[in-house]
């Protein structure tokens, strides 16, 4: 699948070189090997190394796994919002909109489109870390794997997201919505 930014284009070239740069800055901040962080993330050795030198795009999954591993909010890794790209994943589509900080909280604000026939489900993130999705239309089935919930358009839903969470359309119309993601600051 191919990521594109606000406005619809491709990832660019500097967005993956200004992403690799964000996680290798924060591995090595963390005293992580490229080893041990592809291991922890579950994923492959080269795809981390791609990521940090900016040769390959990542999926919304891939992006979630590293977040989770260092214990960081996915716009951790990203452009500031106003170049923030539309990250995609299996199911979700999301543009980091706003990122904001409340002395020990940071909440990322997302734009999301859930697209029918799939299923996104996303690694855990740290602990105390909270979700909240308003669904704008369709009906989504989101939240904890073993627990899911439908929400239904005008309606919200939330959950804490310290494991294997996800998000799918119901219905085989797409979801549009907006999720808010709020993460307690260790630092």
């Amino acid at each position: 699948m191919i990521e594109r930014d606000a406005q619809g284009k491709q990832w660019t070239a500097e967005t993956a070189a200004v992403t690799g740069l964000h996680i290798r800055r924060l591995r090595t901040e963390r005293g992580l090997s490229l080893s041990e962080l592809a291991r922890r993330a579950g994923i492959g050795k080269a795809t981390l190394s791609g990521l940090e030198t900016g040769s390959r795009n990542p999926t919304a999954e891939t992006l979630y796994a590293i977040a989770g591993q260092l214990a960081v909010p996915l716009a951790a890794l990203l452009s500031a919002p106003d170049a923030a790209p539309t990250v995609e994943g299996e199911a979700v589509s999301a543009t980091l909109l706003e990122v904001f900080r409340d002395g020990a909280v940071s909440t990322e604000l997302y734009r999301l489109t859930i697209r029918p026939g799939a299923v996104q489900v996303s690694p855990a993130h740290a602990p105390g870390v909270v979700e909240y999705l308003t669904v704008f239309s369709g009906t989504a089935r989101v939240g904890p794997v073993a627990a899911p919930r439908l929400v239904a358009a005008g309606e919200h839903a939330c959950w804490v997201s310290d494991g294997p969470h996800g998000y799918a359309a119901v219905g085989g119309v797409p979801v549009e919505a907006s999720l808010l993601i709020r993460h307690p600051l260790t630092d």
